[in-house]
């Protein structure tokens, strides 16, 4: 993952504000995160985290930031994101919702690019008021989940098999070696 963390809190805080909190989970935010980085691949030919995603029963997912936001519920503590959210396991639903403990400020706008601005707000319009089900849903149908097997590292190249990529494999992969 190449991102500062102050970026991914960022990013996190404004998944929290611009998204129904309701449907807010564990799931959902790993797929935010999944959209958040493969399509701004599709139309930027690079992603905005770099983390590593791997092919899971509920869709793709990004390693390192999946362990961060389980740290908050498996050790808070000693958690990174612990000033920024709690995790909520109510007994009556399998969710476990992300409760943001603050909104998303013109500094946290700061750590972001105009573009990747762009990809938050086209994903949290887009996914908003979905549920884990309806975006796990749309995360099987492209090409990264589906032509990958279960726990196998996702390439980012893999985005270019999608018919809404701006970006050609090589392009991806010329954009990807140059960082």
């Amino acid at each position: 993952m190449r991102i500062s963390l102050a970026k991914l809190k960022a990013i996190i805080v404004y998944f929290c504000t611009y998204t129904n909190p309701r449907f807010l989970g564990k799931v959902k935010l790993m797929k935010l995160f999944y959209f958040l980085d493969f399509m701004h691949v599709k139309n930027y030919g690079v992603p905005v985290t770099h983390d590593c995603y791997v092919n899971l029963e509920h869709g793709p997912i990004p390693s390192t930031i999946k362990n961060l936001v389980d740290n908050v519920e498996n050790d808070i503590d000693n958690a990174m994101l612990a000033d920024i959210i709690r995790i909520k396991k109510l007994e009556d639903e399998k969710i476990h919702r992300i409760e943001c403990l603050r909104k998303f400020t013109e500094r946290d706008k700061g750590y972001l690019s105009e573009n990747e601005l762009k990809i938050l707000k086209k994903i949290s319009v887009r996914f908003g008021e979905s549920n884990m089900r309806e975006i796990e849903k749309i995360a099987h149908e492209e090409a990264p989940w589906k032509e990958t097997k279960s726990l196998d590292n996702i390439p980012y190249t893999l985005a270019a098999k999608d018919s809404d990529c701006l970006v050609d494999e090589e392009t991806i992969k010329v954009m990807l070696e140059a960082e």
